[in-house]
């Protein structure tokens, strides 16, 4: 296998990460020349007929084959290759760290139970039987809540070893220059047969395995675009999976302060239930009950007290470890970026003379913009639409309170005639009752006159034409 070594590294010595043995860096770094007689890579078997050279290159097909039976022969070299079984890079074996905090609960009280002095409940004598009492003598809470805290570091602890191992694959020479110094069509395969070849050990790793899948679909596509995409989905993969195997550390570390608010109560009722005040005469009951009430108060603010300690003492190492597994994953993206990336050529930096590769770069540039086209155009579709449909909602509302507006008035017109039309009718009938009255009051009279009679008499006047 082939490791990186950093300039101020040379002439020390070191322990390998593959086999874990010691090694001496060479003190001339730039002066080695490439190792040769590297094994075959591991799992994968040659087709018949064929082998791998002896310095990591791509399957060779037999001497004297055609065009068309190398082409078979390498076709079947990449269906042999099938990657290899991937172990999960950061969550830990649930049961193995269950057993880590067995043991470590079990050693523990262990440890403390020679420290223990006196009777149970009694007042501690000095500094180590008070932190004997706090863990043996505060209900089953403390106990609950040692267990949880030492499972949650039973699971830092193998997430530390799995981080270990994802940094020992970073001192990998994953992409050889003494193979190429670009990765394109031709020389992808002896790249990726190079990955097969590292321990197996080591190459189940995050950083090996995001290599191996990009140069996979590199040699494929031939595209760095997707090459960048893939590179950039499996970085969020990794990001997650990193943040869901601190799930279970999160649940104790709520867990652990809580179970001590619960002791706290349960001190309490203790306290509050051993009061026995009904025979204030006697002092030995009294003092009986005021020892069981401070039993009661001690084991409820114990049992907070140390669910706080537990819980702070699990943050600290909980929240480095994040952070050094999101700077793994950072360097592993970085690498990604910065090294293999720029290494890669797809021919889209072609000269004019390769007529097929520049049509090639072309049509896959005219796809890409009509592609972000339609993604636009389907956009702004939906947007159109969006706002159409709000035109149609807010015009509907606009009819509806129209309609609503024009039959309230409606409403209100008719009930303001059937009022006047009321007062009209109620002033006439009773203009017309009245008039009905008058009426028959003339009748009346002109009645009483009709049985009656009237003598006129004609006066005679005197004067000077007048008669005598």
């Amino acid at each position: 296998m082939q490791l990186k070594a950093e300039p101020e590294m040379a002439g020390k010595v070191v322990r390998c990460p593959g086999c874990n043995s010691k090694l001496s860096i060479p003190a001339n770094l730039g002066g080695l020349p490439p190792p040769s007689g590297l094994p075959s890579p591991t799992g994968v078997s040659a087709p018949e007929g064929g082998d791998y050279s002896g310095d990591g290159a791509s399957y060779q097909a037999p001497e004297g084959a055609g065009e068309e039976q190398q082409q078979t022969y390498y076709e079947q070299h990449q269906r042999a290759r099938g990657g290899w079984e991937e172990s999960d890079p950061t969550n830990p074996s649930l049961f193995g760290s269950l057993s880590i905090g067995v043991i470590a609960t079990l050693a523990w009280y262990g440890i403390l139970f020679p420290f223990g002095v006196g009777a149970y409940n009694s007042p501690a004598v000095n500094t180590m039987d008070y932190i004997h009492d706090l863990f043996y003598e505060r209900t089953w809470v403390n106990y609950t809540e040692t267990f949880f805290f030492f499972w949650a570091v039973g699971i830092l602890w193998l997430k530390m070893k799995k981080l270990r191992h994802q940094k020992d694959a970073m001192f990998l020479d994953i992409l050889p220059t003494d193979i190429s110094q670009e990765v394109n069509s031709q020389n992808v395969s002896q790249f990726i047969d190079h990955l097969y070849g590292l321990p197996s050990r080591l190459r189940d790793s995050m950083m090996v395995n995001r290599i191996r899948k990009g140069l996979e679909l590199f040699e494929v596509r031939q595209n760095n675009g997707e090459v960048s995409g893939m590179l950039d989905a499996q970085s969020n993969i990794d990001g997650a999976r990193i943040g869901g195997s601190y799930s279970l550390v999160k649940v104790f570390l709520w867990a652990i302060p809580i179970l001590g608010f619960i002791g706290t109560v349960l001190g309490l009722s203790q306290a509050i239930g051993s009061m026995d005040l009904t025979n204030v005469s006697d002092m030995d009951k009294i003092m009986a009950s005021i020892g069981n009430v401070t039993s009661g108060l001690g084991t409820a603010f114990d049992t907070t007290l140390l669910g706080l300690v537990l819980a702070m003492f699990l943050n600290f190492p909980m929240n480095a470890l994040s952070k050094a597994e999101d700077d793994n994953l950072n360097n592993i993206d970085a690498f990604c970026n910065e090294v293999l990336m720029p290494r890669l050529n797809d021919g889209g930096g072609l000269a004019g003379g390769d007529t097929n590769g520049m049509m090639d770069v072309l049509v896959k540039a005219v796809a890409n913009a009509q592609k972000e086209f339609l993604v636009d155009l389907n956009s702004l579709s939906a947007k159109i639409k969006e706002q159409a449909d709000n035109l149609d909602k807010r015009a509907t509302a606009h009819q509806e309170r129209v309609d609503a507006e024009f039959a309230a008035t409606l409403n209100r017109m008719r009930e303001e005639f059937s009022n006047a039309v009321k007062d009209s009718v109620k002033t006439t009938t009773d203009y017309t009752r009245a008039l009905a009255t008058g009426i028959q009051g003339l009748n009346n009279v002109l009645t009483e006159l009709g049985s009656k009679q009237v003598i006129v008499q004609q006066v005679q006047k005197k004067g000077w034409f007048s008669r005598q």
